[in-house]
């Protein structure tokens, strides 16, 4: 009876896994992610049968994945943060 007694108490007391630290990291990491899926997108054309040359320019090639792997790296910096440092 004892021994469960103090299980009980153990279990109250509630921890996060992470910090406050760990979760301002992965908003700026998600905040990133999505910025580069929303310049990725768009450049479509109203008439399909009219080629649009604007889906290869430097945004749509070159930044937009950028981001979204810089966005990653962050994430995963968050999740290996650790928050009692």
């Amino acid at each position: 009876m004892n021994k469960m007694a103090k299980q009980t108490n153990n279990t109250s007391s509630e921890e996060f896994i992470f910090g406050k630290k760990n979760y301002v990291f992965m908003l700026i990491g998600l905040a990133c992610i999505s910025l580069g899926f929303i310049l990725m997108s768009g450049g479509g054309s109203d008439d399909p049968n009219v080629f649009n040359p604007a889906i290869y320019n430097f945004q749509r090639i070159r930044l937009a994945p950028t981001l979204v792997l810089i966005g990653f790296g962050i994430e995963v910096y968050a999740i290996l943060l650790n928050p009692n440092k």
